[in-house]
């Protein structure tokens, strides 16, 4: 076991892409692609959807493979909490705050960006 610190990764470094299973496509296609405006680059009958900003190939994947109509974890439970998109424009995160939570009826979640 060495005493060495873990070396940090470099700052520079951004999240190219993430899949995420889903329980309902349909729903969250809405607010991917309606809410927060992210373009359909290939969709794969009704199990999966691949979403993308400025034509890249896909920063989201969207997947009912093992997931289809599955329920929400329990409290207390591990999984993805929160996702972020860095855009510096103020009406576009206001419009994606409130119609996600009028939507699809999501609990706010502050945050200090």
């Amino acid at each position: 076991m060495s005493n060495s610190q873990p070396q940090s990764i470099d700052a520079c470094v951004r999240i190219g892409h993430v899949h995420l299973k889903v329980a309902d496509l349909e729903r969250a296609l809405k607010f991917y692609r309606d809410v927060l405006g992210f373009e359909v680059t290939q969709r794969m009958g009704n199990r999966a959807v691949f979403l993308s900003a400025g034509g890249y190939h896909h920063h989201i994947g969207l997947n009912t493979w093992e997931s289809a109509g599955g329920s929400p974890p329990p409290p207390g439970t591990t999984g993805l909490y929160h996702v972020f998109c860095i855009r510096r424009v103020r009406r576009w995160r206001m419009r994606c705050a409130a119609s996600s939570r009028r939507e699809l009826n999501l609990k706010a979640h502050p945050t200090t960006a």
